[in-house]
């Protein structure tokens, strides 16, 4: 979780992290026996260290708190859940104990060693080795049944550089955010460190404020002296070989689309509905059966079912990302078939008028796209009743908060119905739902592009860039980055063109690597490995991509009731009842066909701070609380997103590694943009203090809504709602000549003759609620004006 880049040393910041539950750690101190070493410690819950599952401390030279130090003597005490497979537990160096871009340390025990190996993550998956200069040397280890325990140095660990991405903490400061990780399984390969893998942090994580006061030492460099053990490992190699991949068929396409989700998908469909040949590429693997997907849970196997396909198992994305997220962003982003629409929960809205209205140029406006969204909810209609029985499940959150919502005057709609009713209203959650199991463009789009022999689509395939020579584009060229995928290079006819469609992140970075974009980011891929093939610099063209980046500001509220149930989604992986996953197979019926984790009621608002500007928020409510604020299984959470109206943007940029970053996050910069936030909570509070024997766990009720919103948090791992768009502009002010837009109206690159851009990445503004089926309209859109332009 990012903070903040640099963190003062005041007992506000580490109150702040504490009272909101990033993490409860107990500090402390603790004196080896063996070496004599004086750490001070930082042990999670409020367990003693011996029975704590986390225990890290550290010692420092003299005068760190005066001159940055970038070495230190840690102690690591991690929990073994298994003495047979004992897991692994882990830390971030990172600016504020951040997952992506920091210096990574993983530990495990096995056979009564203890390995460590330092890692490095683009995107939320299994991290990769770092290959900086960071060094470990043990002091000494123990392992028993329940615990190991780790005594080492770490040098260089306080500054970091992986392919040019850097980064560093200031010792100076008196304070560092870290972050801890912990899983019980998955653990292969533990004696050889460089290739060993390791299953996903379900043993607990989170970030704390770590003060360093009382962790100095005028020992430490006797202390240090006493590093001077390395672990025998049984490996050769430092990390596994290059992918290996087959030369691309030497065929050529009118289209090539490049992205399967739910820009590329419509896209794709609609350019080959018109008779053009259409080569639809996706870097990542099939996802839903229907395509060739494998990835599901034992209870599964023998159907043609996918954990994509079963709305109700949607969350195990955040508990096993492993070969569906992205690994070249810092974000959670869905590299596989069909995308996001592959792997989110799946909501589904019509927008109102006023986000076209307000958001986008003429051309665009609600009339413009009244025809292309009418295209769209026939082929997907969605449903709020997604079991096949029509009955909803589990509904006991709904009924409870839907109770005060009509005593305090709000009127519930059916929201795909009435999609303008956007203020003092509210609804049951729509999905993109069929027949109990996930529909959207996999399920319509894809189907109908698939049946021509017009359409091919590579699945497993990764584009490095365009090809062109000034704004003429003829074709692509591929990277190979997964085995089994193609290499080499891919024509399009005279006739034809490229679309980038790999959303939000990729469609960008595909354009910085075609020389498209903001100078500084082109130096950056010029210096890259890509420099030695790179478009020369007299063909760049100079556009602000990256910028105008937007997402859902989110802001959690939770609170407790004794009618809400919950039911548990994440068994339902490994797990489920019997009855449920019965019902599910044989009928399509029950709480499985639901999204996880039981989503509803949605309550939509609007807000005119003191600036004028009316923002727009949905709450999305879910029962699930958070189990580092409350074990209550009676628990709610409503997320507050800040939509449409919201002023404040923010900068996506790349990485010599070639890895996209959130440079500059895009919240709470506008001042009126936080003033609607606390209205906007204020407001929901009021209506649902009416029901009986509701308890506020979020804000705390000991404080004010101001307190609670200005202790928080702003970053990106903290507040975002992965809704990401903007980063490649639509508009009529072309960025060569100073203005804002990437794309023009036809969605056209600007400066090119026949590259386009056709997903989240060339929204102007926020939407009011979950994108999905915003972004399906605009690609209908995108499709009508493209072939339209070629006629």
């Amino acid at each position: 979780m990012k903070f903040l880049s640099r963190v003062g040393a005041t007992a506000l910041a580490a109150s702040l992290y504490l009272q909101h539950g990033i993490a409860q750690m107990a500090d402390g101190t603790y004196t080896d026996q063996t070496s004599g070493i004086k750490f001070k410690t930082w042990t999670q819950g409020t367990e003693t260290t011996e029975a704590s599952p986390f225990t890290f401390g550290l010692a420092l030279p003299g005068d760190a708190l005066t001159k940055n130090a970038n070495e230190y003597l840690g102690i690591l005490r991690c929990k073994i859940e298994d003495a047979a497979a004992p897991g692994w537990c882990g830390l971030s160096h990172g600016q504020a104990g951040q997952m992506t871009n920091a210096l990574l340390l993983v530990a495990w025990a096995s056979e009564g060693t203890v390995y460590t190996s330092f890692r490095w993550a683009t995107g939320y998956t299994l991290p990769g080795l770092y290959t900086g200069d960071a060094k470990l040397t043990q002091v000494s280890s123990n392992v028993t049944d329940t615990h190991f325990e780790l005594i080492y140095r770490c040098q260089n660990c306080f500054s970091w550089n992986q392919d040019g991405t850097s980064g560093s903490v200031e010792t100076t400061q008196g304070f560092l955010v870290l972050g801890h990780a912990a899983g019980s399984s998955g653990l292969e390969n533990p004696t050889c460190p460089d290739r060993a893998t390791f299953g996903f942090h379900d043993a607990g994580f989170g970030q704390w404020g770590a003060p360093l006061e009382g962790a100095t030492s005028e020992s430490y460099a006797e202390w240090a002296e006493l590093a001077t053990t390395t672990p025998e490992t049984d490996c050769e190699g430092t990390g596994p070989g290059d992918a290996e991949c087959t030369p691309a068929p030497e065929k050529v396409y009118d289209y090539i689309v490049v992205g399967g989700g739910a820009g590329g998908i419509p896209v794709a469909d609609k350019l080959s509905a018109a008779g053009h040949s259409v080569l639809l590429i996706e870097k990542g693997p099939p996802s839903s059966g229907r395509w060739g997907g494998t990835m599901k849970p034992k209870w599964l196997e023998g159907t043609n079912l996918t954990r994509f396909d079963v709305p109700g198992l949607c969350n195990q994305i955040w508990v096993d990302s492993a070969g569906i997220a992205c690994t070249d962003t810092d974000q959670m982003a869905g590299c596989v078939l069909g995308g996001g629409t592959a792997v989110n929960a799946g909501l589904w809205w019509k927008p109102p008028a006023s986000d076209w209205d307000y958001n986008f140029p003429a051309g665009w406006k609600s009339k413009d796209v009244e025809a292309a969204a009418n295209r769209v909810f026939d082929r997907i209609p969605g449903t709020f009743k997604p079991s096949a029985d029509g009955v909803l499940y589990r509904r006991e959150g709904f009924d409870v908060l839907s109770s005060g919502l009509r005593k305090s005057g709000y009127k519930e709609v059916v929201a795909n119905q009435s999609p303008n009713e956007k203020n003092g209203a509210f609804a049951h959650t729509h999905f993109m739902f069929r027949y109990g199991e996930r529909d959207g463009p996999l399920a319509t789009y894809l189907v109908s592009a698939n049946n021509r022999d017009n359409f091919d689509l590579w699945t497993g395939s990764a584009v490095r860039r365009a090809i062109r020579a000034g704004g003429k584009v003829t074709g692509v060229e591929l990277e190979c980055l997964r085995d089994g995928g193609y290499s080499g290079e891919v024509k399009i006819s005279a006739k034809g063109g490229v679309i980038f469609s790999a959303g939000t992140f990729g469609s960008a970075k595909l354009l910085m690597r075609s020389g498209i974009g903001p100078r500084d980011q082109l130096e950056i891929v010029a210096g890259s490995k890509d420099g030695e093939t790179f478009i020369s610099r007299d063909q760049w063209i100079d556009l602000p991509v990256g910028s105008n980046l937007i997402d859902h500001l989110n802001t959690d509220l939770i609170l407790t009731h004794p009618d809400v149930v919950f039911y548990d989604f994440y068994e339902a992986w490994t797990a489920p009842n019997e009855g449920d996953k019965e019902r599910y197979l044989n009928n399509r019926t029950g709480i499985l066909t639901q999204a996880a984790p039981n989503i509803g009621p949605m309550v939509w608002e609007e807000v005119t701070p003191s600036d004028g500007i009316p923002r727009q928020f949905q709450w999305t409510a879910r029962v699930e609380g958070d189990g580092r604020i409350t074990d209550s299984p009676h628990a709610m959470t409503l997320s507050q997103y800040l939509g449409r109206g919201v002023v404040s943007r923010g900068r996506m940029t790349i990485t010599p590694g070639l890895a996209t970053a959130v440079s500059e996050h895009p919240y709470l910069h506008n001042a009126g943009d936080k003033e609607a936030v606390i209205a906007g909570i204020k407001k929901l509070q009021a209506a649902l203090n009416v029901i009986p024997n509701i308890t506020w766990v979020l804000p705390p009720p000991t404080g004010t809504v101001e307190d609670y919103v200005n202790g928080l948090p702003v970053s990106p791992s903290a507040r975002r709602s992965n809704h990401w768009m903007g980063t490649a502009k639509l508009g009529t002010d072309d960025g060569r000549e100073g203005g804002t837009a990437v794309v023009d109206l036809d969605t056209k690159v600007y400066g090119t003759d026949n590259l386009f851009v056709v997903d989240a990445s060339i929204f102007p503004g926020m939407s009011t609620g979950n994108p999905s089926g915003m972004i399906v309209i605009a690609a209908e859109k995108a499709a009508e004006r493209i072939l339209a332009l070629k006629a």
